[in-house]
This record gives structure tokens, sequence and C-alpha cells, in this order.
């Protein structure tokens, strides 16, 4: 046993993105991939949607995995462990409700099973929680896709009534969302918003869309500041697209504020009163 000091330098991230079939959860997940590791080369996504990964091949060379049934724990766990063994540093797992209710997976384990139901759950959720383990385990950063169970409201557009698919309850274990340090829930609008986040990064009220600066601010967090380079700051800053991002990340992350001239110029861009302002380490604007 030893003690040492609390430090998130090089932690690694776990990611649940939660919505409804078309709400662009791999698409999201691949864009805040890169902005985490920035390669291409260095992303997996381990593909159980029949090779759909393969539809945006046009953002970059990233690697696939195809997954087909059965979705057992044990495969999932195989395929992270490929990964991890290809020097990956970004595993996407899309989807992880295959393993709860796909062909082969927990649901289906369950119901083929003879016996006392209740007791056969004793048998099943070892090797369930095995999948978590290994997830939360894995030298990498994870991000993991989840169906939503699909309903309909009724929404106002253009002056009619229509129908709108919502995502409800996610397809996978109660409680999965525990093990998470940002579980992101997608709507129909590619609109993002934080149910949960252990960063404090995102503000839980202000929705938002995912794209590369989504995941440098995840891979700044990371670092704890440590090993950062005054470029990597000044990007971070300037990708804040209102006051509040401006104020969460000035509370949130010590490590700015001896960046004055550019938090405050930052904050004359969003109010109108500048032009932006891309500065350099010398001071010079471009």
């Amino acid at each position: 046993m030893e003690l040492k000091k609390s430090n998130r330098n090089q932690a690694r991230i776990r990611v649940a993105m939660q919505g409804p079939s078309g709400s662009g959860k791999s698409y999201s997940s691949l864009l805040l991939a890169y902005g985490i590791c920035q390669d291409w080369h260095k992303i997996a996504i381990i593909d159980t949607e029949h090779q759909s990964a393969h539809l945006y091949s046009h953002l970059g060379e990233y690697n696939v995995l195809n997954l087909s049934a059965p979705y057992t724990p044990e495969r999932y766990i195989e395929a992270i462990t490929t990964c991890e063994n290809a020097g990956m540093d970004v595993i996407i797992i899309d989807s992880i409700s295959h393993e709860w209710e796909g062909d082969g997976g927990i649901l289906d384990i369950h119901s083929n099973m003879s016996g006392n139901s209740f007791t056969n759950w004793s048998k099943v959720t070892p090797r369930h929680n095995a999948l978590v383990q290994k997830i939360l385990a894995s030298s990498c950063h994870i991000i993991a896709t989840i169906r939503s169970k699909q309903d309909y409201i009724l929404a106002e557009k253009n002056g009619k009534t229509v129908p709108e698919k919502v995502g409800m309850k996610g397809v996978q274990r109660d409680g999965l969302e525990y093990d998470y340090t940002i579980v992101m829930e997608l709507d129909m609008h590619n609109n993002t918003t934080c149910t949960k986040d252990r960063t404090q990064i995102f503000n839980s009220r202000i929705p938002f869309k995912i794209d590369e600066s989504v995941g440098k601010k995840i891979k700044n967090w990371c670092k704890d500041g440590e090993g950062y380079k005054d470029n990597e700051i000044i990007e971070l800053i300037n990708a804040c697209k209102t006051f509040d991002e401006l104020n969460e990340l000035h509370k949130n992350q010590p490590y700015v504020r001896k960046f004055t001239t550019y938090l405050n110029n930052r904050a004359a861009v969003i109010k109108g009163e500048a032009r932006d302002y891309r500065a350099s380490l010398n001071g010079q604007a471009v």
C-alpha cells in the first residue's frame, strides 16, 4: 500500500452517449474521440450496428472492429482487449445496448436459462459486471453509445402540431450511468445535454452541439493543467461560444486564470465588441 497525492494527470475518461436512433450518436462519438486524441489512427470503433461505422470514413482513417452476434459480455471484453493491444487511445463502443438486449446479450441469455428466474440473475450478473470492470480498468478513453427506447410527443412546428421522436430510457441495465464520468443525452436535432458530469466542464442547463472542441475540453481536463502548452489553453478559451461556457471554464479550470488578456478578449468577441482574436504566444493578433 502506498499513499499518493491526488492527481488527475493522464486520467482516462468514460463517456456514455445516449439517444434515440438517428440522434447522431456514432457521428458525435467520432468527433468527440478525435478532439480527445487528435489522431484518427488512434481511434477504434467497436461496431455492432452492421458496419454502419464505415459510413463516416470521410472524417478520417479511424479503425473499425465489426462485432456480430452473439453479443455476450465476453465478446465485448475480447473486442476491447484487441483495441488496447493495437495501441488505441480512444475506444468507441457502438453500441453497448446489444450486450443487454441484443441477440446473445444478457436478457437473451437469462431468458434461455432453465430453473428459477430470480436465482439465474446471480449467474448472469457477474458476466455483465465483468464488462463494466473491463471498461473502468481500460488504459484507453472509452465512449459508449446507448440506444434510447423511442417515443413520440406532439410538438408545434411552423404553426402546426406534428409528432416528434424523442429518446426515453436507455437500453442497458439500470444504474449503468453511475460508472461513467460523463453522461450525454442527444435529441433528434443533435442537441446535447449532460445529465451527469463529474468534470464540471459542461453546464447541464445549456444544450450544445458536439464537435472537436468538446473533446479538447475533456482532454485538457484529463491532463489537469499539467504539461499544457500555452497555445492549447488559448484554444480552449477561444472555443467558448457563450458567456456561460467562458464562466464555467474560468470557475472550474484554475490554470486558465492567468490568461486574463485572452479571457477578456474572448468575452468581448462573444459580446460583439471585438473581432475574433487568435493570439499567438508572443501576443500578436492574426
